[in-house]
């Protein structure tokens, strides 16, 4: 057997053991503690709970407690590389939500591709959990995935890789137009990628006032247009609603407001209209650097936290399930994420600049935003 050798690296060094543990919340320092904790007291609970089952979430950690899944297939820019090798990004997810909204996750690597699979496996032990964020799961099967286990479940839903995603692009978004002294819908915008990602930020930026006959979403083999015959029926879904010419990405570039890139390939924004935005978030390698976009366009935003304007999930998903266990939610409903949006561009707005267009991902005003507008969100 080969036994490969851990580098000397800090970033091992970190990882080592792993980056979470399981701590209590009671005492257990004497007989009385474990009557209480554990057996016979633990029983009287349980019995409350097989009468009433709603209060689980009062008397167990269901009603602050989220279950990180994933199949391991698209992991970061990595790819399909499997449920263990998933698992320190599952744990760093994990400690994010601790950190910045306070809810306790679990990482959950499931060893299996199939769809079917996977939805019964969640459904399974759903009732352990409060909320659901699906995470890393390639396109199309996640779209699959993420309508049937929301249909099925009493809980939050949430795939974090669409829908933290197009939350924080649309708070960026807004604020960079907002600074620049333009309207949503003046804006033509590009969106390269067109995958999990991609389709759910093109359908947030709708929702949030863009002009769909002003959009364009490109894969890559060009733009989605309805005369394609290759689509998934999540892209034709989009050509349709959208109904841009066809063309390839250079073309759709060509006098364009705004880039956003999502795709991980290379991009070329010189033609596009002058003193535009630029969003190029793949990471760690963005579509056009930094430098070369801010040739061309007034704010530039990326996925990465060492340049400026980084468009970071962390802004997003602590808080959206924060405000939504506060809130007792089922779902998380479009209005949910347009607050979520909204709470996102509202701390940045005080002191917009190009170089700061959202709030650091360190910035402990946000979740508590976040949360707040959510929760209201459903209760409204």
């Amino acid at each position: 057997m080969t036994v490969l050798s851990t580098p000397i690296d800090p970033v091992f060094d970190l990882h080592r053991g792993g980056k979470m543990a399981v701590a209590a919340t009671v005492p257990l320092a004497s007989r009385e503690d474990l009557s209480l904790a554990y057996t016979p007291g633990v029983a009287t609970v349980c019995e409350r709970i097989a009468a009433e089952p709603a209060l689980v979430r009062d008397y167990t950690w269901v009603g602050n407690a989220v279950a990180v899944v994933t199949d391991g297939t698209a992991v970061l820019g990595l790819g399909d590389i499997g449920p263990q090798a998933a698992m320190p990004v599952m744990e760093g997810k994990a400690i994010l939500f601790k950190q910045f909204g306070g809810v306790d996750a679990v990482p959950i690597c499931l060893d299996t591709k199939d769809p079917d699979a996977i939805v019964a496996a969640v459904t399974a032990i759903a009732p352990s959990f409060g909320g659901i964020n699906l995470e890393d799961i390639s396109a199309p099967r996640c779209f699959d995935i993420e309508r049937r286990l929301d249909a099925a479940l009493p809980i939050p839903v949430f795939h974090d890789d669409q829908h933290g995603t197009a939350i924080v692009t649309l708070a960026a978004l807004r604020n960079a137009a907002r600074l620049l002294g333009r309207d949503l819908g003046d804006l033509r915008v590009v969106i390269s990628g067109a995958g999990a990602a991609g389709i759910a930020v093109a359908r947030m930026l709708i929702t949030g006032g863009v002009d769909p006959a002003r959009l364009a979403v490109c894969d890559s083999r060009g733009v989605l247009a309805p005369g394609r015959t290759d689509l998934n029926p999540e892209k034709a879904a989009l050509a349709a609603d959208t109904r841009p010419r066809g063309g390839s990405a250079a073309d759709a570039l060509r006098g364009a407001d705004v880039f956003i890139g999502l795709s991980g390939g290379r991009a070329d924004v010189s033609a596009m209209a002058p003193g535009g935005i630029v969003f190029a978030l793949a990471n760690p390698t963005p579509e056009v650097h930094p430098d070369v976009a801010a040739r061309y366009a007034a704010v530039v935003a990326t996925g990465r936290s060492d340049f400026p304007n980084q468009i970071n999930n962390v802004l997003a998903f602590p808080g959206v399930f924060r405000g939504a266990l506060d809130a007792g939610a089922s779902t998380v409903t479009p209005a949910m994420k347009l607050a979520a949006a909204g709470a996102i561009a509202a701390v940045a707005a005080d002191d917009l600049r190009p170089d700061a267009i959202v709030p650091s991902a360190l910035d402990p005003r946000v979740a508590p935003a976040v949360a707040a507008a959510v929760a209201a969100a459903w209760r409204a």
